[in-house]
């Protein structure tokens, strides 16, 4: 089994799958079986997710080098060091275990954000997707609020269990905020208030200048969630940029795709993704 040791000396596994240019996927490369799959499928998300990705891009002439960061995080949290440099770090670390000198990247959620930090950091990222938040114009202030008040209620959750908790596997992009009870740890949720905190002074927009490789981001056209005052009583709008912004982000070099009716977890699913990733990819690097 490959694996890579990470900035706080924890060890990830990597996945490798696939001949062809090497494209760095962080995704769990195992379906999620049991309860908890069927809690995802309730919620119209994918148990399998990671490994359709991992097998159509695969069959698809790339070397996918997969690893499980967000579930590696929830299961070995770094609630003091989990910031964009330690982060792209890690990837890194990843890429250098994979022996992959030069390596695209695709990441959805926070772990896309991450891309574009990890994007600013080095020279090696041969392509860059980013999915469901915006390379410029993200809601790093209103998701600081939200984890703020997410690790507020896992301090409480903690204090007082609520009667039947729910599995701790669960993760950010798998959660109905604003009518589902925290029970993730003080340490799984500081570690996001850490990352959205180091993220603050960070300007999009004049990062832009920075990126030389070849970029694409969407999103749903649904992917906006209004938080509640027990949530930090904001508005999480990653739709608005690709929407408001487009011509901005094409002027920037961004391929720009917005999916019609999809919320933000409709837009991570595997047929609408592949259908515009592979393409691109083929497009930049075969």
């Amino acid at each position: 089994m490959l694996t890579a040791k990470l900035h706080d000396g924890s060890e990830i596994e990597v996945v490798i799958t696939g001949e062809g240019p090497n494209l760095l996927l962080p995704v769990n490369p195992y379906p999620v079986v049991g309860p908890q799959a069927a809690k995802m499928l309730k919620w119209g998300a994918d148990p399998a997710l990671g490994r359709s990705l991992i097998d159509a891009l695969s069959s698809g002439k790339y070397r996918v080098i997969a690893f499980d960061y967000e579930g590696h995080v929830q299961s070995k949290p770094k609630p003091d060091t989990l910031t964009p440099a330690n982060i792209a770090k890690d990837f890194l670390s990843i890429a250098d275990a994979a022996q992959a000198p030069h390596f695209a990247y695709y990441g959805y959620s926070w772990l896309a954000l991450s891309g574009l930090q990890l994007a600013l950091r080095t020279d090696r990222i041969t392509a860059l997707v980013m999915g469901g938040f915006p390379p410029i114009g993200g809601p790093y202030k209103e998701m600081l609020r939200v984890t703020k008040a997410t690790h507020e209620l896992s301090q409480a959750s903690h204090q007082h269990p609520a009667p039947s908790p729910e599995s701790q596997s669960e993760t950010w992009d798998d959660f109905d905020w604003s009518t589902v009870e925290v029970t993730l740890t003080e340490a799984q949720t500081r570690q996001f208030v850490t990352l959205y905190k180091a993220l603050q002074p960070f300007d999009d927009r004049a990062a832009q200048i920075a990126l030389s490789c070849p970029r694409m981001c969407f999103a749903g056209a649904a992917d906006t969630i209004d938080y509640d005052e027990r949530w930090g009583g904001v508005r999480v709008d990653i739709a608005g940029p690709f929407l408001r912004e487009r011509e901005e982000l094409e002027a920037l070099g961004w391929k720009v795709s917005v999916l019609p009716e999809l919320d933000h977890t409709g837009a991570m699913q595997a047929s609408h993704v592949l259908s515009i990733l592979l393409p691109w990819l083929n497009s930049k690097l075969l």
